[in-house]
């Protein structure tokens, strides 16, 4: 997994929270005893799960000592530091939700079964994940990453095919024996209206996410870092040009809600 930076990641906090609420709209439960949010990066949306149903017991899972730190005192929630691979409940979970982590986890299917049967009777699992692998921010931090001033150092670093569609994730929810909806999203996001980030502003939203791995693997070696950030940066004011009203940015998603019978 790679080291995060809270504040890096909120920036934009309000696009990346749009397909949680998406999704949470989605998921019907009434008085949850016990909510566990795998993932939970900073808890700001966790918060969320604790503000609507306050009677549960609310639970954040993360693998990031940096975002469990800037978790830590979130109303409502208690919050661990364990990886999601790892996470094995003690009691059967009412609503489980999983938002834009499994993308990080290679072969994530067979955890879906594992999380279904963790599940009390009739309830809830809910997932999303970024879908945009093949988008441009994605295909172009692969092209200049397989540059020969960078292949060797970042050689395996970057993954293709991270996540499934959304048939991909009915089928295994569906065979746990969950009765499942899922569907994709693509949202347009108006990145930095203000202009504060110049013609970045797509930069500055990878920085909080995917080219995380990247800055990680070349943190030895700020010179050649920079050297990467800066021909990146390049490519992507051609792909994603400044308008006078934003930087529009399409994010594909896939979300499944699964309900255990």
């Amino acid at each position: 997994m790679p080291t995060w930076d809270a504040a890096t990641y909120l920036r934009f906090a309000d696009e990346r929270a749009r397909p949680f609420r998406d999704l949470l709209a989605r998921v019907g439960a009434e008085r949850p005893a016990r909510v566990v949010d795998l993932g939970c990066g900073p808890a700001t949306l966790t918060a969320t799960l604790a503000g609507r149903w306050p009677d549960a017991e609310v639970t954040g899972v993360d693998s990031s000592p940096e975002m469990v730190r800037a978790a830590a005192g979130v109303p409502g929630v208690d919050v661990v530091l364990v990886d999601v691979r790892d996470w094995r409940p003690d009691a059967p979970v009412d609503v489980l939700v999983t938002n834009a982590t499994l993308q990080w986890v290679p072969d994530h299917l067979p955890l879906l079964a594992r999380w279904a049967a963790a599940l009390a009777p009739g309830g809830w699992l809910a997932l999303q994940v970024p879908g945009n692998f093949e988008a441009h921010s994605h295909a172009l931090m692969r092209e200049v990453a397989a540059r020969p001033a960078f292949a060797g150092a970042l050689d395996g670093v970057l993954r293709r095919d991270a996540v499934a569609d959304p048939a991909g994730y009915a089928e295994v929810l569906a065979a746990a024996g969950c009765t499942v909806d899922a569907w994709e999203t693509t949202y347009l996001h108006v990145l930095d209206p203000a202009g504060e980030q110049g013609d970045d502003a797509v930069l500055a939203w990878v920085r909080g996410t995917g080219l995380r791995p990247v800055l990680d693997a070349l943190a030895g070696d700020p010179e050649l870092r920079d050297r990467f950030v800066a021909e990146y940066a390049a490519e992507l004011r051609r792909a994603y040009p400044r308008r006078p009203w934003g930087t529009p940015l399409p994010f594909r998603r896939v979300f499944a809600v699964a309900r255990r019978s």
